[in-house]
């Protein structure tokens, strides 16, 4: 696997090339070897680690965590204990960002039960509410309907 150009590389692992171009700015992947001609030329490990990226972006990780882990990954002192303190904290966030989105979907529900189909558009609760400026947005003291 050791030698794949650019091209390659990002097809091997289901990116585009941008992406992989964008991984190297940012620091999560090394600058790799180059050809005599100038070309990227990536390795094993270089694999393994844009999967471990692509894996922890699923999981709902910034590029400045991945970033954190790979360095507790790499490091010879860091403790299981700090990834997990990532973690906890990624849990957290995930939950208060389902609670918003349950906000959202309640008063988006409530905007739609009471929207009259057969009625002309300019008596659509909905739009009414969108148009409202002195109705609470949400995340003001949640959504409201």
């Amino acid at each position: 696997m050791a030698g794949l150009t650019i091209g390659a590389f990002a097809k091997a692992v289901g990116v585009r090339p941008d992406t992989i171009r964008y991984y190297e700015r940012n620091g999560l992947l090394p600058h790799p070897a180059r050809s005599s001609a100038g070309y990227r030329l990536y390795a094993e490990s270089d694999l393994e680690r844009v999967r471990f990226i692509r894996k922890a972006q699923q999981l709902g990780f910034t590029l400045a965590e991945i970033g954190l882990l790979l360095t507790l990954q790499a490091s010879d002192t860091a403790r299981a204990a700090d990834v997990l303190d990532i973690t906890e904290r990624k849990i957290a966030e995930s939950t208060s960002r389902i609670i918003d989105l349950n906000r959202i979907k309640d008063a988006l529900e409530g905007l739609a039960a009471e929207c009259p189909v057969d009625a002309p558009v300019s008596d659509c609760p909905i739009l009414a509410h969108l148009a409202n400026t002195s109705a609470p947005a949400f995340g003001a003291s949640g959504a409201t309907a």
